[in-house]
């Protein structure tokens, strides 16, 4: 299979990634969503969020930051940007235009920055015309939970998340390209892993050349803390990576992604440690079982089925409820895919549209046997689906 990613930099010879299209569909969509909903205005305070309407890339926080950055965008599209870094973007934003205030958002965590936030972004609401009845808010702190209703008093407050969510879930021809994007550069990791692998050496090293690598291809983040587990720590699967000492014939999981332009690879691959060494035959059991899960799963995506259609297609090789995630810039958004059961009803499932892209991962695993994880990415497309992975399975498994 070929791969499908295009190049990283601007040429004269293609059209690569649009990003001025990119940024203005992507407002259209959040804009029309906004249209629909039954808000009069959308607070953003997720920095994923931020990005996505205003294109704004900010300094990077492995938890919640309250404060580096938010939006109002009243019905219309007449978006306000806060920011921490008011001076960079106003240098180096042209497209924001008067969209950026130089009020600002610190301190969101605490009353009174939220206090006087709210203060100002309902000032600058009015003097555009928008008084509103009813606010959309995608995530809160227990600052903005108690300042909110104090400054704007009467307003409802609705699940703003949910339009944020229903904006992003289908991508754009940009967006996808992206996405190709990322997971070429997590390939990249994933291979710089790989070829460190070897008897002796921690699942910290492994990770750290795999780091090493997508940074290289200029990754702007990783995903997560990414996950290398080993040996026993594979079933029951160990989501995270430790100091352990890797033995030979050992089993090892290595779940990466990393980040280009704000959209998010993500792949998983099982592999054995040491040239020479082979899986036992319960181990290579295992690991059919969760391949054949993953082609099921791939076989069912075609529009008009839905995430539980794929879900079922595992035949129940699913890790806590969980198969899989929508990708785009979250590493793990709508559409979601699980057991259909518990926090998954079937009337929760969602059918495929052309242009949602998301992972599946199945895995399967046996205490004192080892344990499998898989993950490919999927672009559903208008007569069936585009598989974005290309990188390899390991050979002694089959």
């Amino acid at each position: 299979m070929l791969g499908t990613a295009i190049g990283t930099q601007g040429v004269d010879w293609e059209e690569r990634v649009n990003y001025e299209r990119m940024r203005k569909e992507r407002l259209e969509k959040i804009t029309r969503a906004v249209d629909e909903s039954e808000a009069d205005v959308l607070f953003v305070f997720r920095l994923e969020g931020t990005r996505y309407v205003t294109g704004l890339r900010t300094h990077d926080w492995p938890m919640a930051h309250w404060g580096m950055a938010c939006v109002t965008m009243p019905k219309g599209g007449d978006y306000t940007l806060y920011t921490l870094d008011y001076v960079h973007a106003k240098a180096r934003m042209p497209w924001l235009g008067d969209h950026l205030t130089d009020t600002t958002c610190r301190g969101l965590e605490l009353q009174e920055g939220a206090r006087d936030w709210a203060v100002a972004a309902k000032k600058r609401l009015a003097e555009r015309g928008c008084e509103p009845k009813v606010i959309a808010v995608d995530a809160w702190s227990p600052a903005l939970y108690e300042a909110l209703p104090e400054v704007f008093p009467g307003v409802k407050f609705i699940d703003g998340q949910k339009i944020m969510l229903k904006a992003r879930m289908i991508k754009t021809l940009d967006e996808i390209n992206c996405l190709k994007i990322a997971y070429e550069i997590t390939m990249a990791g994933m291979q710089a892993g790989l070829d460190y692998l070897r008897p002796g050496v921690k699942e910290c090293e492994v990770l750290a050349e795999c780091f090493r690598a997508m940074y290289r291809y200029g990754s702007e983040w990783s995903q997560c803390s990414n996950i290398v587990c080993s040996g026993p720590y594979t079933a029951p699967y160990r989501r995270f990576t430790s100091d352990r000492i890797i033995g030979y014939g050992d089993p090892v999981i290595i779940d990466i992604g990393g980040r280009f332009n704000g959209y998010w690879g993500d792949f998983t691959r099982t592999w054995i440690c040491g040239n020479g060494a082979k899986p036992s035959k319960e181990l290579i059991k295992v690991h059919e079982t969760a391949y054949k899960a993953l082609r099921g799963a791939e076989k069912a995506i075609k529009p008009g089925n839905t995430t539980r259609d794929i879900a079922l297609a595992t035949e129940g090789q699913i890790l806590g409820q969980s198969l899989g995630h929508g990708l785009g810039i979250s590493a793990n958004e709508p559409p979601l895919l699980g057991t259909y059961k518990g926090v998954f009803a079937p009337e929760d499932a969602v059918t495929l549209e052309p242009g949602m892209v998301f992972a599946i991962e199945p895995y399967t695993g046996v205490p004192g046997v080892g344990g499998v994880r898989l993950e490919d990415n999927y672009i559903v497309t208008e007569d069936g689906v585009e598989v974005i992975s290309t990188f390899p399975f390991e050979e002694r498994f089959f």
